[in-house]
């Protein structure tokens, strides 16, 4: 009988193959993976449940490497344990098209989770999984059928703990009590520029046990007898988050980098990988597993044995209670309700004929309350401003720290940290996320959004108060470059609606879009109702249409969005008095309108009308691509002023008398 090889000899196979593939890449950090070798085999050989074979079983846990720089750390995981991930991806580390990429993105590689490198953001969106799985849990376990229940474990390191986004999730994984969630503090005491103790000098565990998690002190990250005990006491710890502080040694195993921040983000050199094979007792060369070491990572038998033995209790579940296994299968397959598509269409056809003259966050609002009930996979929240949001619809039973069984977060003042929550919501599964603040602090949020964009997640964010209309609190919180800041997101579908129907519509094609996030721009003040036929009506899908058209072949266009609408069908009502007819497009969404086919898009802008003229209260430097050098384009290109939004308009030139002026001006 062969010898099963020590716990020391598993973990020198991640540091190797880390090395190794750094190294043929010319670039890559082997510092993380090498130093945190240790700390993962236990985890993943010990105590992580999930399957190899079936990456995407619903109750596996999660686990996140927040520290994505590392990600030869979790390459080297997923190919030991026996995912779809050979040693020729190993090799083609960090290359055009591998699945493999410098850090870990989601939907290359199986088994990973979320895409991290923004440091900070993978420890946030790890708290949304925690989130989704106690919120998916309270709303469907019953006694004796817990078919949701698994732990989210995250890896992060210094750089994580100093962004300031790890202080907005982290305290609030506490404040909800977040006991299934695990993470691992990679204390090296090492980043890029060197000892961080020149920089970093926090109290880090006194620092988590104030946002109220469980911590577990001065653990040897290279100790397995430690790392196994900490992690038996994090798990027993049901009612808060646990910090597992483990003391390593950057780049472990290198005997003249190790302890440096020469082994961070750089080849150890061949030298130096030589020295390392020869102190690890590792004789295989480059790229080479021997079988002994290969079969006894080799998860794939215990994690098909693991959701074997759930899909029996969840076999059971749907026996016992068939309606709720019912929705809960639907939910987490992503697909809406059979009611959905009547119901929803229906709602935007009824509020066509209400024609109603409001705000359009308040138009939001009308949606969310005929929405909501069609949607129990709505997770919302606000980011300390529900009340000017409204996002909470009467539906709405908040989540806390005393029951997970709701569908609204209060997120506190953390827009940043909200939207990568979100983030991990959605990739968890079983929940469609949104959360709202005001405009201008997107850019609080940006990356988060980016992060949304570049994972392609069915994600909604909602920003009201969208322009100098918010009126008297002033330029600080007037958005002027935002929305075209948003517009250059790829991925990223932005609706800024001109009324409550357009708002209606926005929101339907987000909750339908499953690829792409968006973000829906939302007035403060009141907006006029815009007539339309049902065909018109139909069209605000494909992001711009024709809303006001003239019977004879219009001598210039109009573009406008969200506010400005009403302006620029004012003014086509009073040049077509004057007898210049003029067509008004109306574009809730320019990159959803981008998306449609040629002939649409000449039908809608007619390259034979030459005179064209956009109006938006924000930035005016995108419009130019459909109005071209020649054209007008009304807009904003600096910023506000404090005083009352009717001033504000006029003061700034939005205007249907500067509208007219400027079409007379193009023709």
């Amino acid at each position: 009988m062969s010898k099963t090889p020590s716990r020391k000899i598993l973990a020198n196979a991640i540091r190797v193959l880390s090395m190794d593939a750094v190294q043929q890449a010319n670039s890559g950090h082997p510092g993380a993976p090498m130093g945190m070798a240790d700390i993962a085999e236990v985890l993943w050989n010990d105590f992580l449940s999930h399957n190899p074979a079936n990456p995407h079983w619903v109750n596996r846990d999660r686990f996140v490497l927040s520290n994505g720089h590392g990600s030869m750390l979790l390459y080297s995981l997923l190919h030991l344990s026996g995912y779809d991930l050979d040693i020729e991806d190993i090799k083609n580390f960090r290359q055009l098209h591998s699945k493999t990429p410098g850090h870990p993105e989601y939907g290359y590689a199986p088994g990973v989770e979320t895409t991290t490198g923004p440091l900070g953001q993978g420890i946030t969106n790890a708290v949304g999984m925690a989130i989704a799985e106690k919120v998916l849990a309270a709303q469907f376990n019953q006694p004796g059928f817990d078919v949701i229940d698994h732990y989210t474990y995250a890896f992060m390191g210094d750089g994580c703990l100093m962004e300031g986004i790890s202080h907005e999730a982290c305290s609030y994984a506490g404040t909800l009590g977040l006991g299934k969630l695990i993470a691992f503090w990679d204390d090296n005491g090492i980043s890029i520029d060197g000892e961080v103790e020149g920089w970093f000098t926090d109290d880090t565990p006194a620092r988590f046990e104030s946002y109220g998690w469980h911590v577990v002190r001065d653990v040897d990250g290279h100790n397995a007898d430690d790392i196994k005990q900490a992690i038996q006491q994090a798990q027993k710890e049901t009612d808060k988050p646990t910090l597992i502080c483990c003391k390593t040694v950057i780049g472990s195993g290198a005997p003249n980098k190790e302890g440096t921040h020469h082994v961070h983000g750089a080849p150890l050199g061949a030298d130096e990988i030589a020295a390392t094979r020869e102190a690890l007792s590792w004789s295989a060369p480059a790229f080479e597993i021997p079988q002994d070491i290969k079969a006894a990572w080799d998860a794939t038998d215990k994690g098909e044995r693991a959701e074997s033995k759930w899909e029996e209790r969840l076999e059971a579940y749907v026996i016992e209670y068939p309606a709720l296994a019912d929705e809960l299968l639907r939910r987490l397959s992503g697909e809406l309700s059979e009611e959905w598509a009547e119901k929803s269409s229906a709602f935007i056809q009824a509020t066509q004929q209400k024609a109603e003259t409001i705000a359009s966050r308040k138009a939001s609002l009308n949606a969310l309350n005929a929405y909501g009930p069609l949607l129990p996979e709505f997770l919302g929240g606000s980011a300390d401003l529900t009340g000017s949001n409204l996002t909470e619809w009467v539906g709405c039973v908040d989540v806390d720290g005393q029951s997970a069984n709701g569908n609204y977060l209060h997120y506190g003042v953390r827009e940043f940290g909200m939207s990568a929550i979100q983030n991990g919501i959605a990739l968890h599964g079983g929940f469609i996320p949104y959360g709202a603040t005001f405009l201008t602090f997107s850019d609080y949020a940006r990356n988060a959004v980016r992060m949304a964009s570049l994972m392609k997640l069915r994600n909604i964010f909602v920003y009201t108060h969208d322009s100098i209309g918010l009126g008297e609190d002033g330029p600080t919180h007037q958005s002027i470059e935002h929305v075209s800041s948003l517009r250059l997101i790829p991925n990223l579908d932005v609706w800024r609606p001109c009324d409550a129907v357009e708002s209606a519509v926005a929101w339907k094609c987000a909750i339908e879009n499953e690829t792409t996030p968006s973000a829906l721009i939302f007035t403060r003040q009141n907006v006029q109702h815009q007539p339309r036929s049902v065909e018109q009506v139909e069209l605000i899908s494909k992001g711009g249409y024709i809303l006001k058209d003239c019977d004879a072949e219009p001598k210039a266009l109009l573009i406008a969005t969200g506010s400005e609408v009403e302006l620029a069908t004012a003014a086509a009502q009073i040049l077509s008095a004057e007898g210049i007819p003029v067509r008004v497009i109306s574009m809730p969404s320019t990159e959803v309108f981008d998306q449609q086919d040629d002939a649409y898009r000449e039908s809608v802008l007619p390259v034979s009308v030459t005179a064209r003229v956009a109006i938006e209260a924000g930035s005016t430097s995108l419009w130019y691509k459909y109005v071209g050098l020649q054209g007008e384009v009304i807009g904003i290109d600096r910023f506000g002023e404090s005083a009352p939004a009717k001033e504000l308009f006029e003061y700034f030139g939005i205007t249907t008398e500067k509208l007219v002026e400027a079409v007379k001006n193009s023709l």
